[in-house]
């Protein structure tokens, strides 16, 4: 049995770098988009909510299907995985810069822009992160490697969302575009020179886009992973309506809370890497959920001028972020090396992965925020029912599906023993 050369710094940088502007771009696309197009253009909360349901519902369902395409490229040669992302990375400037430079203010108008601007950008995005994530995978190594491998992608991916936050404030849309642009060729680039994985076995029988659903660990894993993930896209959505309108932070500060809450979480890796080591993949993911519920437990009673202790909310939130980032994909790493598919399917079940990732965002988004218009909440009012709908979507329920989260977890992977 020939050893896997060890996985160094240089080379988790080279493979990681793409990672800073997929998430560069994913701060805007998820967090920030919402509340510009309420705030800036008066798009009603109700119709930006369809909207993004609408699209990410579509980019979730392609998904799959651009993780199969991913196996046959990778069965034809890495040289095809660089160039088809090579395509996307393109379509991905391409739609981010219309997304964020409409060229219309009439509503109908400006909701259809945005929806094929979003097309664009949800296209070039998946094909490109799927491509990376399955690259990633394919390079393999036991579970100390493959922590490490995910924490490289997802930490330089922490650094692209500081970035990007501070810019979004600092120098606005134009440099912001400008710099994510430069962020990306240099990704690809470094890409380029990454550890090639081995070459696709079985060429001649591509891999099933419907064989990882018929793995049972790989549905447990996924189950997990999408309570886990409504769990954490819910906030992402609502934090700056929070922020504005229950803290009534000024717009100053607001910066510090999302860049502590990213810096945190980068600065945490390696101690969730250490953990690891110790009690396991499983156990170390149930740490961070426990800690996320307790946070948001105590986010729940902050009010009007609660700065200093939202930022202590952000810091500890973030530290929790850490293990949801670096471990899950690990674990999914896992099960494809236990279930054979290692070198042949790993773009299948990336693709179900992000199908995932996308199902979480589009029902955080459509379905949270009609809820908040229906209860009376929209940006600016701060009413007592409207603050106390807002609160309940922000902090509460997260809790809750946080909570059913740690107990699929705990009982389908570290009750029952089953691997990873």
């Amino acid at each position: 049995m020939t050893l896997q050369p060890r996985f160094t710094a240089a080379d988790g940088l080279r493979y990681g770098l793409l990672g800073l502007p997929l998430a560069f771009v994913a701060l805007p696309l998820y967090v920030t988009l919402p509340n510009y197009y309420a705030r800036e253009f008066g798009v009603p909360l109700a119709s930006l909510g369809a909207l993004l349901l609408l699209v990410r519902l579509f980019d979730a369902v392609i998904d799959p299907w651009i993780g199969k395409l991913n196996d046959r490229l990778f069965a034809r040669s890495a040289a095809s995985v660089l160039g088809v992302g090579a395509v996307a990375a393109l379509l991905l400037a391409l739609g981010f810069a219309l997304l964020f430079f409409p060229q219309t203010r009439q509503p109908a108008a400006l909701l259809a822009w945005a929806g094929a601007a979003l097309v664009i950008t949800y296209a070039g995005y998946s094909a490109l992160s799927v491509a990376h994530q399955s690259w990633g995978a394919r390079i393999g190594g036991d579970e100390s490697q493959r922590s490490r491998i995910v924490a490289w992608r997802e930490g330089l991916g922490l650094a692209g969302v500081l970035l990007a936050s501070v810019l979004a404030v600092a120098a606005g849309p134009v440099v912001s575009t400008a710099v994510f642009c430069v962020a990306l060729l240099a990704g690809w680039l470094a890409w380029t020179r990454s550890v090639l994985p081995p070459p696709t076995v079985h060429k001649s029988m591509p891999f099933s886009l419907w064989w990882p659903l018929a793995s049972a660990a790989f549905r447990r894993l996924l189950g997990v992973f999408l309570l886990n993930g409504i769990a954490s896209a819910i906030p992402a959505t609502l934090v700056l309506f929070y922020v504005q309108d229950r803290l009534q932070a000024p717009t100053a500060i607001q910066p510090a809370f999302l860049g502590s809450y990213f810096l945190c979480a980068a600065l945490s890796m390696p101690i969730w890497l250490a953990l690891v080591r110790r009690i396991g993949l499983a156990r170390s993911w149930l740490c961070g959920m426990a800690l996320s519920v307790g946070v948001f437990i105590w986010a729940a009673g902050l009010g009007t001028g609660d700065l200093a202790a939202f930022l202590a909310v952000c810091i500890l939130s973030g530290i929790a972020l850490g293990a949801d980032l670096a471990l899950p994909g690990a674990m999914l790493a896992g099960v494809i090396a236990d279930e054979g598919a290692g070198g042949k399917g790993e773009g299948a079940y990336f693709g179900w992965w992000n199908f995932a990732t996308k199902l979480n965002l589009a029902l955080a988004a459509g379905l949270a925020l009609p809820l908040l218009q229906l209860a009376g909440y929209s940006p600016g009012v701060r009413s007592d029912e409207a603050l106390t709908a807002l609160v309940l979507a922000y902090c509460v329920l997260p809790c809750i599906l946080k909570v059913a989260a740690a107990a699929t977890l705990y009982f389908a992977f570290i009750r029952s023993g089953s691997p990873p």
